[in-house]
């Protein structure tokens, strides 16, 4: 299941490598939404994994951002045989409101380029 969130970028963290197979970045998104005459403000931790890591890096802190996420759920027993459980945010997308990112503008401008110097 996927989801969509718009906020203001407000931190990110850095890359940690959890093991030689895995690494994550975490960030946080603050939203607020206006409730008859009160706003209410949320900040929401989302982490990218893997080689999304990256994604956070034509973004600054202040920007508005759109997140694609999935919400994942585990459990995990100790010892004693205590189940926790535990929820993520993963995000696999994060761009500008209006869908672009510093990425794009370049990647479109190199195709259009590629296009111009075709013979037909």
């Amino acid at each position: 299941m996927s989801f969509e969130l718009e906020g203001k970028l407000i931190e990110k963290f850095d890359t940690v490598e959890v093991s030689e197979k895995f690494k994550k970045r975490e960030f946080v998104i603050e939203k607020t939404e206006t409730n008859g005459d009160r706003d209410f403000t949320e900040q929401i931790k989302f982490q990218v994994v893997q080689d999304k890591c990256d994604l956070l890096d034509n973004h600054k802190v202040g920007d508005t951002v759109a997140v694609s996420f999935n919400v994942k759920g585990r459990s995990w027993t100790n010892a004693e045989g205590k189940v926790a459980y535990f929820n993520n945010l993963d995000a696999w997308r994060i761009v500008k409101p209006d869908g672009t990112n510093a990425n794009d503008s370049s990647e479109s401008s190199n195709s259009q380029a590629e296009k111009d110097d075709l013979p037909f």
